[in-house]
C-alpha cells in the first residue's frame, strides 16, 4: 500500500514533454490499467482511443484549441494521446470514463510516464468533423468524449504538490 500512496502523492500534470516516444510495453500496460478500472454494475462503457495516425491527432489537436478559443497545441507536445470516450446510454458512463483516465494516470505515474488529462474531448466529438473521425474509425453509438490523455516524459522536474485543504475530509 505504501508504494501505491506514494504513486498517487507524487503524480503530477505534466505540460512539457519531451519527443521520446513512450516504450510499447509501457504504454500497453497503462492501456490495461484503464480496462479495469471500476464501472458501474461492470458495464464497460468506456472506450480508449489509441491515437498513432499524425493526421487524426492534428485535427483533434484542432478542434481542441478551437473549443479553447485559442490557435495552441492544447496537447503540449506530448507524443502520446489516448482518447477515452464512453457509451451515454450506460447511466454511469461520465463516472465510468473518468476512472478510465485516472486509472491510467496513476498507472503512467508509476512506470515513471508523464501525463495530462486535456478537457474538451467532449467539444471534440461533438463537433461534426469529430463525430466523422468517429465514423471513419467503425465507431459507433452515442459516445461522449470524456477526456485526451497525453503521454510522455517529462521535459523538466515535476512541480511539488499543493497543499490539502483543511476541511478535505469530513467526518459525522
Amino acid at each position: 500500500m505504501a508504494e501505491t500512496l506514494t504513486t498517487l502523492k507524487t503524480r503530477r500534470s505534466c505540460r512539457a514533454y519531451k519527443p521520446d516516444h513512450v516504450e510499447e510495453e509501457k504504454l500497453n500496460a497503462i492501456l490495461e490499467a484503464g480496462t479495469y478500472a471500476a464501472t458501474g454494475m461492470g458495464k464497460q462503457s468506456p472506450i480508449i482511443l489509441v491515437v498513432k495516425d499524425p493526421a487524426v491527432r492534428e485535427k483533434l489537436a484542432k478542434l481542441n484549441a478551437a473549443a479553447m478559443g485559442m490557435n495552441i497545441d492544447p496537447f503540449y507536445g506530448a507524443p502520446e494521446l489516448l482518447v477515452v470516450l464512453a457509451n451515454k446510454a450506460v447511466s454511469t458512463y461520465l463516472y465510468d470514463g473518468s476512472l478510465v483516465m485516472g486509472n491510467m494516470m496513476n498507472a503512467a505515474a508509476d512506470l515513471g510516464v508523464a501525463s495530462c488529462w486535456v478537457h474538451r474531448a467532449k467539444e471534440e466529438f461533438e463537433s461534426e468533423e469529430g463525430r466523422a473521425i468517429l465514423k471513419e474509425l467503425g465507431i459507433e453509438g452515442d459516445y461522449e468524449g470524456i477526456g485526451n490523455l497525453i503521454l510522455g516524459y517529462a521535459a523538466g522536474p515535476a512541480p511539488s504538490p499543493a497543499p490539502r485543504k483543511e476541511d478535505y475530509i469530513c467526518c459525522v
